[in-house]
């Protein structure tokens, strides 16, 4: 894709989150659009919102369950970038409106204590630059059809990563715990909407270990020169399938031991 392109990709982009109207597939648009084009449409739409005021708190870390990977036909992950107008209190209410399509995930965040950056960060440099873990919920949003509507074809890897990785918000529960406390791979969750559980999961649904989805980040953003910053929220990935959250659902999400986080959908 050329300059204008991705350009013109991102303002699209911001006029469906800003009208709730969605866009149509950048993948039919751009048939030959790459990964690099992809996440150069991410950097200009996050760029034209910190030029608006918004401000970086962090990363998110998705697709790394192999479930969702062959559902989108990859075979690695993508990763998309948190702003402070994203972050929802444990119990909070989303108010009618504010997301086009939402959908809610578990998964394990890491706050960060002090930056990582570089091809040869290691587990272990993860792991002593962690402040603590918590336990999250990430809203994922798509200000991309998730199918053409004409040919039905269904949104690729780079329509996901352009809408900045489906990023919608995220709730940060109030438990914290240092990085070595649990065996992250064994951290489970029992997500309920309106009482009903609809996915249970563990830990090691992503990749083995969350830490690992931290290291590949890491990793990825030295290709570029990036890193994470110390003070940084990363949602390591989900382990569990999204769950459709429809306007009057409430959700409760119970890690055992590691924690609880709720949230309603006015």
């Amino acid at each position: 894709m050329t300059p204008d392109q991705i350009a013109a990709a991102a303002a699209v982009l911001l006029q469906a989150e800003r009208t709730g109207i969605q866009t149509g597939l950048l993948s039919i648009a751009h048939p030959g659009m790459t990964l690099d084009d992809a996440y150069a449409v991410q950097a200009a739409l996050v760029g034209r919102k910190r030029a608006a005021g918004a401000r970086v708190i962090g990363w998110k870390i998705g697709l790394t369950s192999r479930a969702m990977q062959m559902a989108l036909d990859i075979t690695t992950p993508d990763s998309g970038v948190l702003l402070d107008d994203m972050l929802f209190a444990d119990g909070a209410t989303i108010s009618n409106g504010r997301f086009i399509q939402p959908r809610v995930e578990a998964e394990i965040a890491f706050v960060m204590k002090a930056a990582l950056s570089g091809a040869d960060i290691t587990r272990a440099d993860v792991l002593a630059a962690t402040d603590f873990v918590a336990p999250s919920l990430e809203i994922l949003d798509t200000r991309i059809m998730r199918v053409n509507p004409g040919t039905k074809a269904a949104r690729k890897i780079f329509d996901t990563v352009s809408d900045n990785a489906a990023n919608g918000g995220l709730v940060l529960g109030g438990q914290q715990h240092a990085v070595d406390a649990h065996d992250l791979r064994w951290v489970g969750v029992i997500a309920q909407r309106d009482g009903v559980v609809e996915e249970t999961g563990l830990g090691a649904g992503v990749l083995n270990d969350p830490v690992t989805g931290i290291l590949w980040l890491v990793h990825r953003l030295a290709r570029f020169g990036m890193g994470i910053a110390a003070g940084d929220i990363v949602l390591s990935g989900s382990f569990i399938r999204p769950i459709e959250a429809p306007p009057g659902s409430h959700f409760e999400a119970d890690f055992g031991p590691f924690g609880h986080v709720s949230l309603t959908f006015a």
